[in-house]
């Protein structure tokens, strides 16, 4: 009789995403169980529980889900679940916490094609200001844009403080650096637009943050991406369908959030599959996301 191929999917939240929940068994998952309210310390239980209950040799059909709301959090238990595993007890895990990964993965991949394709440029040495950085995807998306050697601006809807705090955070934890903007005000938004090569809104739905104002100036801006489908569009006259579309009256170029999120989509699908059909476990997180996401995008 086949193995089944069974999916644990913890999250420290009090519900796990339907939406992820959906992907997994819809990428062909026999089993997907959900854990909620899962603490750091839990994980090497659960890891080793599911490790346990089969032979070696089932590792490769059984897998983790990381999922909340928390990047940090999500990387430790990610490090916690593969410290849990005794070899040749182990199993395949994947870290996606509220799809941040796989969405900043996205973004970043559908980016860097539009440079390449418009513009004749990479992402090294390119001015990126990230809007909504506070949240679970700016802050992916600004540490994956710096590991490929972008200069990436954090822009703080309410000042700097929680910026740098995030900032500092990055350096510590990924080792890269970069810099705060404040962006509280109209005057302080445009003034980060004017500057930047690339703006990307990361805010949380339905909110803009940039108006066709903010981007009089911006006469460097060669790329706007947004990630918010609900109206109003996060920067104004993006549209949800553009993929490298002009916006009007500006010499640049917009990626709307559907045409990210149909890389998101075949992203996590698609890791998901590959925990399924790989011949030994994996281990996937937002540098796994990026990579497949370069693949996806056109």
């Amino acid at each position: 009789m086949p193995r089944k191929h069974i999916l644990h999917m913890i999250t420290p939240l009090k519900h796990m995403s339907p939406f992820d929940v959906n992907m997994a068994l819809d990428a062909g998952f026999d089993a997907v169980i959900p854990y909620t309210g899962v603490t750091l310390d839990e994980v090497t239980g659960l890891v080793q529980d599911a490790i346990f209950s089969r032979p070696p040799d089932a590792g490769v059909d059984t897998g983790f889900f990381i999922a909340g709301k928390d990047v940090t959090l999500s990387l430790d238990m990610f490090k916690a679940a593969k410290k849990a595993m005794l070899p040749p007890f182990q199993l395949s895990v994947f870290a996606d916490p509220a799809g941040s990964f796989t969405t900043a993965a996205a973004m970043v991949a559908k980016v860097e094609k539009a440079l390449a394709k418009k513009f004749d440029r990479t992402l090294q040495g390119t001015r990126i200001a990230i809007f909504g950085a506070t949240g679970v995807v700016g802050f992916c998306t600004a540490v994956i844009a710096a590991k490929e050697g972008a200069k990436v601006t954090i822009v703080g809807h309410d000042g700097t403080k929680r910026v740098k705090a995030i900032a500092e955070e990055m350096k510590a934890r990924f080792g890269v650096d970069v810099d705060v903007a404040d962006g509280s005000t109209d005057i302080h938004k445009s003034s980060v637009a004017a500057d930047a090569e690339v703006v990307l809104s990361a805010a949380k739905a339905g909110v803009q943050v940039l108006a066709k104002d903010h981007l009089k100036d911006a006469k460097h801006l060669l790329v706007a991406a947004d990630v918010n489908a609900v109206p109003p569009a996060g920067v104004e006259g993006l549209t949800v369908h553009a993929d490298s579309e002009a916006i009007p009256d500006t010499k640049a170029v917009g990626i709307g959030p559907l045409a990210i999120g149909n890389v998101k989509y075949k992203v996590e699908s698609g890791l998901f599959r590959k925990m399924i059909e790989a011949d030994k476990v994996v281990a996937f997180d937002f540098q796994d996301a990026f990579s497949f996401a370069r693949e996806i995008a056109k």
